[in-house]
């Protein structure tokens, strides 16, 4: 079997008494939507945090193409082409959304101090392209009209659309879905499902995400694995999870 993209092994993460993630390991293969699913306090956003190197990890590993990347710095792992989502929005509330974009796309921006300092030909080509991939980005996701509004000025659903435009301006391999679709009607969630989907192929991405939407995880995902209480309780193909008798203890049990 081929290595996959990404994979955690025996992963922990303690707060206090509390073990939020508990020998949790996984792998991502590339080209695949893998879902992450469990009630809420199940430890999937814990368990992205420690992916994406915003939360330490307690114990455990984990590696990207099979080389060790635990314990790297968020920055470092974005750089390495993983991006995400927050569940709690992290955009630039002032700043317009074509700037917000830009902002994603500043790790491909770098120039020569003195091509910035005198405004060469250049630099203003480079600018010129780099805004350009922004306007794309915005009209990908159907909010290139909101272009020069300040992002707080979107209703909840396209500022959803604004921080996954974000992320896809880091030019990623491994997309992190943080409840992507939460704030947002059926028939968005609809079209969300749909885009996953477009951008997955047009940008030859690997997603993983966390939804709380059963019918969409079911619908868009490949495989899913389903955490309770910080551990994994299943893993497989969405017609097998859906059987899966700890699947429906857990959500139908009163564990959420």
């Amino acid at each position: 079997m081929s290595t996959p993209l990404l994979a955690a092994h025996n992963l922990n993460r303690q707060f206090g008494g509390l073990m939020a993630v508990n020998d949790v390991s996984l792998r991502v293969h590339q080209g695949e939507i893998l879902g992450l699913l469990g009630p809420n306090g199940a430890g999937k956003t814990t368990l992205f945090n420690l992916i994406s190197g915003v939360t330490p990890v307690s114990t455990g590993r984990i590696e990207w193409r099979g080389v060790p990347i635990t314990g790297m710095a968020s920055h470092a792992v974005a750089g390495l082409g993983i991006a995400r989502t927050f569940q709690n929005l992290r955009l630039f509330p002032t700043l317009s959304c074509l700037d917000n974009v830009m902002v994603g796309l500043h790790r491909h921006a770098r120039q020569k101090r003195l091509a910035a300092l005198f405004q060469t030909r250049p630099f203003h080509q480079k600018q010129a392209k780099l805004h350009q991939e922004a306007l794309a980005l915005l009209e990908l996701f159907g909010i290139a009209d909101a272009a020069h509004r300040p992002a707080n000025s979107l209703s909840y659903g396209d500022r959803r659309r604004l921080e996954m435009a974000r992320a896809l301006a880091n030019r990623p391999e491994l997309l992190l879905l943080d409840e992507p679709a939460a704030g947002m009607n059926p028939h968005e969630k609809d079209q969300l499902c749909e885009l996953i989907r477009q951008i997955q192929a047009q940008f030859q991405l690997t997603v993983l995400i966390i939804e709380h939407h059963v019918p969409l995880m079911m619908q868009l995902c490949d495989r899913l694995v389903v955490l309770n209480f910080g551990k994994t309780i299943a893993e497989g193909p969405p017609e097998q999870i859906a059987k899966d008798p700890a699947v429906i203890e857990a959500y139908l049990g009163g564990a959420g």
